[in-house]
């Protein structure tokens, strides 16, 4: 059973504290500049409006909603918030169960960031658990947190390794430019200049997803982004990203993020008190 209370981060709205993780969100006003600080557990800050750049020992990177930043245990960093106010979901995590995790995948000891994809879709599908707070809600979280680390170590194994070659890479970038009309998987060989297996066994290898898999996640992180900035009928939005009707995108919407269009763009645009 989780215990809710105020968690430490700075505009901090509500937050609920686990066994093994903090969860809480935050509101930021526009134009706040935050200078160079650090926190001491490790945490996962999801972006849920708005937009921000932090800069810390890696570089500087800019934020925009369904971004997902993994920041290891006390790494200093700033943060330039932009011209409109920001909203944060947050997850601080406990150094026993990083050091449990890591006994089949290593942690980072640097900060990654996640632009969509799945390690963003199951942030959405975490900070749906986290609003609805049901006595299932520690186990799903747990759950998906184990998802999320998988996938980030699995980034950070894939960073330690060669890159894709340049032709996947070229392939992966057709397809996100025309996911509402793709080309087919014999049009896109073709293009970049491969057989048709050779481009779905290595796209699967290097990517780990298929292609249809990876198509499905930009159309959802393309409605995502819909329906946190835009008043547009669900009707256009399922047609702007590419699926066949309403239904189809409601169903595939669910499966991917743990709740409806409509539930989503709720949490998105309206702050939750408590």
């Amino acid at each position: 059973m989780q215990s809710f209370v105020v968690g430490n981060f700075y505009g901090s709205l509500a937050s609920g504290d686990g066994a093994e993780f903090t969860l809480s969100e935050s509101i930021y006003p526009a134009g706040l500049k935050m200078p160079c600080h650090e926190h001491e557990p490790a945490y996962f800050s999801l972006l849920l409006k708005g937009a921000y750049t932090e800069t810390c020992r890696k570089g500087t990177r800019t934020c925009i909603p369904s971004s997902i930043v993994f920041h290891p245990a006390g790494e200093r960093h700033a943060v330039d918030f932009h011209n409109t106010d920001v909203r944060i979901f947050r997850v601080e995590v406990k150094a026993r169960w990083l050091e449990r995790t890591s006994r089949y995948a290593g942690t980072p000891d640097y900060s990654m960031d996640f632009q969509g994809g799945l390690v963003s879709l199951l942030g959405t599908r975490l900070y749906g658990e986290f609003q609805r707070r049901d006595m299932c809600s520690p186990l799903a979280i747990e759950g998906l947190m184990l998802e999320i680390m998988a996938e980030v170590s699995r980034h950070r194994v894939k960073r330690c390794k060669q890159t894709a070659p340049a032709w996947l890479e070229n392939a992966r970038d057709m397809l996100r430019e025309n996911i509402s009309e793709p080309p087919s998987l014999e049009t896109l060989a073709k293009a970049v200049g491969v057989h048709a297996v050779s481009l779905a066994r290595e796209f699967r290898r290097y990517y780990h997803c298929t292609l249809g898999e990876y198509l499905r996640q930009l159309r959802i992180e393309t409605a995502c982004g819909e329906l946190s900035n835009s008043e547009e009928p669900l009707s256009v939005i399922a047609a702007n990203a590419g699926f066949y009707d309403q239904s189809h995108f409601s169903n595939t919407f669910r499966r991917y993020t743990g709740m409806t269009p409509t539930q989503y763009r709720s949490l998105r645009q309206v702050p939750q008190g408590r």
